[in-house]
């Protein structure tokens, strides 16, 4: 969970600072889906391939949004995901 922004469909529900709205995004490659932005932040999950990922910030070579399957937001890195497109 992040305080300083938050998905747009939530705006009604949650205060934050800043909106997003997110961006569908595929895994390509398995990959650890984490708790924070650094290599070694603990592993929520590992993401499999075709596993989607609604992406609300991209910073250093990491996207942090929601994990719809396993219910979680965290951190992946973006060499790992690529773009489906908006989401409605």
């Amino acid at each position: 969970m992040r305080r300083d922004l938050a998905d747009i469909r939530l705006a009604e529900y949650v205060f934050a600072p800043h909106y997003a709205a997110p961006l569908a995004m595929s895994v390509a490659t398995p990959a650890p889906f984490r708790t924070g932005p650094a290599e070694d932040a603990p592993v929520i999950a590992m993401l499999a391939v075709g596993d989607l990922i609604e992406a609300l910030d991209f910073a250093g070579g990491q996207v942090w949004g929601t994990a719809p399957r396993i219910g979680r937001v965290g951190y992946i890195a973006q060499t790992a995901l690529v773009s489906l497109g908006d989401i409605d």
